[in-house]
């Protein structure tokens, strides 16, 4: 790990507390990144927090709770300093066939998934500005490929890809926006699907084809270290045959 800790950019981190959110967590503590790890369970992101050390805080919060993402982004600004960095990695998927029987699963994906990202975005707008900030946010190929039973959890990275796109014509200069679609990558995201079938060929899909966070937590590092005049639309990993 770095010794020039103290003195690096500023990347806040959604979702920091497994999976994606977790390894780019530790490949930018390795570059020499300050680091604000977010998710809602504290534990977990104290403990990477202590493990990473001095350039590493951790924030329970939620990308659902506008007024916890603002209390947030006062900690970054007061404890680090502006964020330069934002990484929208929170996420969820809970595959099911589209009926009421599953408008609560419904209601958080989309919570979760594309107003979570828009309301961190939306927080920490000013300090990325300032800054000449990053915006990375985790889509998927699940934003362009659509099957049944993926149809909310589609819907909302084919949202975040639109917004991510307008976005990088809209915040250019100033940030950078990269969006990032992987494929199925092996974290934790399927063990809170509770409808059996989908979880049944979600399992046997991810077991078959993931690759690991840590390939996808590399991918963010190369993007924001590229110069910033680089501007990085959007970047595909997934293995060659892998759908969703």
């Amino acid at each position: 790990m770095s010794t020039d800790q103290n003195t690096g950019r500023v990347a806040v981190i959604t979702g920091a507390s497994s999976g994606i959110g977790e390894a780019t967590a530790r490949v930018l503590a390795a570059d020499g990144h300050r680091l604000a790890l977010l998710a809602r369970r504290g534990d977990r992101i104290q403990a990477l927090a202590d493990e990473l050390g001095a350039g590493a805080i951790a924030i329970e919060a939620d990308v659902t709770d506008r007024a916890s993402i603002a209390a947030a982004a006062d900690r970054v600004q007061q404890q680090l300093g502006p964020a330069d960095i934002l990484v929208n990695n929170a996420g969820v998927m809970l595959l099911a066939p589209f009926s009421s029987e599953h408008t609560d699963e419904t209601r958080q994906m989309i919570e979760v998934n594309l107003l979570g990202a828009m309301t961190t975005t939306e927080v920490f707008l000013d300090q990325l500005r300032d800054g000449g900030g990053d915006l990375i946010n985790l889509s998927s190929v699940a934003g362009r490929v659509a099957g049944p039973g993926s149809s909310v959890y589609n819907a909302t990275k084919w949202g975040l890809n639109g917004w991510s796109e307008a976005l990088r014509q809209e915040l250019q200069p100033d940030i950078r926006v990269t969006l990032i679609e992987p494929g199925a990558v092996a974290t934790e995201l399927t063990d809170h699907i509770t409808h059996a079938s989908s979880k049944q060929y979600a399992d046997k899909l991810y077991d078959e084809v993931a690759i690991t966070a840590q390939d996808v937590a590399e991918v963010i590092a190369f993007a924001i270290s590229r110069p910033q005049r680089m501007t990085l639309n959007e970047i595909l990993i997934r293995p060659t045959g892998q759908a969703l």
